[in-house]
């Protein structure tokens, strides 16, 4: 079976896995079950371009797991999409629902495709034709999808109204982070970033550092790292390096970020901005700064240039951002990590109400969600330490051994079927 999955995201994955499980003591069979994923749909997605050609698309689902409840996890559209680097995501997402205590198994689905390089209509014609395959595992008490890489709320309308097409009804509940005209929750687009503020105020307090000033590089300044840097600009931080695609910007003095949200949207590349010096996505994982936040793609940070960082924490945005191999050298640097599956949470708990808002038919204020996601957040990270203080371990390998027995101990609960 592992030759199906075979993909350096999903080896790291494993690999981190396996030690939590040692550290946890978890019985063989429970650690085998959850090794893998318990579902996995391969699809091949029919278009037809613009110019009336048919192209195909090789798209993926996997389900981890689902001891908790119906799956919960992103749509990602980029080239490099692979069953391996999906099925590593899902499994991220069982650790990370667990963590937080939601009702939720874990699931990532994606499309092999460059989103930049397709039309509208196309964009349209492959979301549709994608949720048509998928349809059979997908549902509100089945498998929720949200965004990802290179899908936004209107990849998520398309799928919600193929979805309820099919049905014969409007199902909201089926996808999550959707517009808020038809049943989104207000704050959906802001959480994760906003949640990567929150876990960044925790942890400086925890290692005893002060917030206000604090020095933050962020590479990648997509949904995760623009609301990251808009939330900390708020909190007294000043944000001295950003990232796109396609390279980044650098003032020692802080750069303004209402003007760079500015510059994206009407040039739609930072290095636009003209008032910092022009850096690569590499030298910006090597700046000098308090908090580096890793923001964009997995495995950015490896054994090959960890040991240029300069930063005094890493706080991961994005997905996987660090390989195995860099977190142990990290710690011998000193240089404290908190993991994805802490730090990115916050849109997964806001997808988790926006999930409940549309079953239940009532919506929330703004405020109410960002009150419940702070305090959730500020739970899970006092959890998350207090487990690292007691088994002198690090954070990473905390929260992932309080995800991975959430699970385990429902499984176990919960015993085999037949």
């Amino acid at each position: 079976m592992s030759e199906i999955f075979k993909s350096p995201a999903f080896e790291n994955a494993v690999l981190q896995y396996d030690r939590a499980c040692e550290l946890l003591g978890l019985e063989d069979w429970l650690r085998e079950r959850l090794r893998y994923p318990q579902r996995t749909l391969v699809v091949n997605c029919p278009v037809r371009m613009d110019n009336g050609k048919v192209k195909i698309f090789s798209g993926y689902r996997v389900q981890h797991n689902l001891t908790l409840g119906p799956c919960k996890g992103g749509v990602r559209y980029h080239p490099d999409v692979d069953m391996g680097e999906v099925a590593s995501l899902a499994m991220a997402m069982s650790w990370k629902c667990g963590l937080a205590e939601l009702p939720f198994g874990g699931a990532k689905g994606g499309v092999a495709v460059d989103p930049r390089e397709l039309s509208m209509t196309e964009l349209e014609r492959l979301t549709r034709r994608y949720t048509a395959e998928i349809l059979p595992i997908i549902g509100p008490n089945k498998d929720i999808p949200a965004p990802d890489m290179g899908t936004n709320p209107q990849t998520m309308a398309w799928m919600m109204d193929t979805y309820s097409m099919t049905e014969g009804y409007t199902t909201p509940a089926v996808v999550t982070g959707k517009p808020t005209i038809i049943g989104g929750s207000l704050g959906r687009e802001e959480a994760t970033g906003y949640g990567v503020a929150y876990i960044i105020e925790d942890a400086l307090r925890h290692f005893e550092k002060t917030l206000p000033g604090a020095k933050v590089a962020i590479q990648g300044f997509g949904n995760v790292g623009t609301h990251t840097a808009i939330k900390l600009t708020e909190m007294g931080c000043s944000i001295i390096a950003v990232s796109d695609v396609y390279g980044g910007i650098y003032n020692a003095s802080g750069l303004p970020v209402d003007k760079l949200l500015d510059i994206m949207r009407q040039k739609g590349k930072i290095q636009e901005f003209k008032d910092a010096d022009k850096i690569t996505n590499e030298e910006i994982i090597k700046t000098e700064c308090d908090i580096l936040v890793p923001a964009a793609i997995g495995r950015v940070i490896t054994k090959e240039n960890v040991s240029q960082l300069r930063c005094k924490m890493v706080v991961e945005g994005a997905n996987g951002p660090t390989t195995a191999d860099a977190d142990d050298i990290l710690e011998d640097m000193g240089i404290p990590l908190v993991p994805d599956i802490l730090a990115n949470a916050g849109g997964v708990v806001v997808s988790y109400y926006e999930w409940v808002q549309g079953l239940q038919e009532y919506y929330w204020s703004k405020d109410m969600v960002f009150a419940e996601l702070q305090k959730r957040m500020h739970g899970m990270f006092r959890k998350v330490s207090h487990l690292a203080t007691e088994k002198r371990v690090s954070l990473r390998m905390s929260a992932l051994m309080f995800g991975i027995n959430q699970v385990a101990q429902a499984k176990k609960l919960r015993g085999l079927y037949p």
